[in-house]
């Protein structure tokens, strides 16, 4: 008799076993939707396209932006105009990207970190004043303002690694002041949209080219920008500007790679430059 109730208990055991088996996974996923259902979830995302935005050295950051000018068809200054590329409506057009790297207009506008039109020009005075007191510039240079000036967002990108990007202004005389008196002003210049650092500047000055020291400016204008190492090319060759007034530097770009940076200046006009280039 206890054998037989002990097998009825284990043929019970085992049905329930088994119905369990079979409806459990149905009710419980039931029992799950409809408490999900009834219910607001949030979950936290990283904003469209932040995922593109690495944070990058300055000394990769100015590697990038370099490939990305010189990909370009850039103005230098107005005493070459010739070589510089217009629009119908008079504005300067950017050539065509060539190889791996592009310098493009920005036209999704500045982030909520980045620095916006309506603070560049209070941005840009702030980089300026901070050239000056490093001695890269004299402090006769004005400051500037939205009257006078022209501004627009670019962003320099590696185009097999987009995630590699740098968002720059560039700040210039505006095209309606071709008469106007540009002494001891700012012509031209690139500023990380970012942190407001001046990666390039066209400037008239008083100064005469014996009264720049370029290893004294590039030493100056690289511990502003943060970059590490920097030394003189070896060669120099004359026909690499198109002034006789200019020295050459190297710095540690990305990976062996290296980022070339000028310090020059246009006689007859006294127009002093500092730019970067591959």
């Amino acid at each position: 008799m206890k054998k037989v109730i002990k097998n009825l208990l284990f043929l019970l055991f085992a049905c329930l076993i088994m119905a369990f088996s079979i409806a459990g996974p149905q009710q419980l996923t039931k029992y799950r939707d409809k408490a999900m259902m009834e219910e607001v979830h949030t979950i936290l995302k990283e904003d469209e396209g932040e995922g593109y935005r690495y944070t990058l050295s300055p000394n990769e950051k100015v590697y990038i932006l370099s490939q990305s000018l010189s990909s370009q068809t850039l103005p230098e200054s107005e005493q070459y105009a010739g070589t510089k590329m217009t629009g119908a409506d008079g504005e300067m057009e950017y050539g065509g990207s060539e190889g791996n790297f592009a310098f493009v207009v920005n036209h999704r506008g500045p982030s909520g970190s980045e620095i916006t039109d309506s603070q560049i020009f209070e941005t840009c005075n702030k980089g300026l004043d901070a050239l000056k007191a490093a001695n890269v510039l004299p402090d006769s240079v004005r400051n500037v303002d939205g009257t006078d000036y022209d501004g627009t967002m670019y962003s320099a990108i590696d185009v097999l690694e987009p995630r590699n990007n740098v968002a720059v202004w560039k700040l210039g005389l505006s095209n309606e002041l071709k008469n106007a008196d540009k002494e001891n002003r700012l012509i031209d210049a690139c500023i990380d949209a970012d942190d407001g650092k001046i990666y390039e500047f066209y400037v008239r000055t008083p100064l005469l080219w014996e009264d720049i020291d370029p290893d004294a400016v590039v030493a100056a204008w690289s511990s502003y920008m943060g970059l590490e190492g920097g030394a003189a090319m070896e060669d120099q060759n004359p026909l690499m500007e198109t002034t006789p007034y200019f020295k050459k530097y190297l710095f540690a770009g990305m990976g062996e790679e290296r980022t070339v940076v000028t310090v020059g200046f246009y006689e007859g006009i006294n127009e002093l430059f500092l730019k970067i280039t591959r």
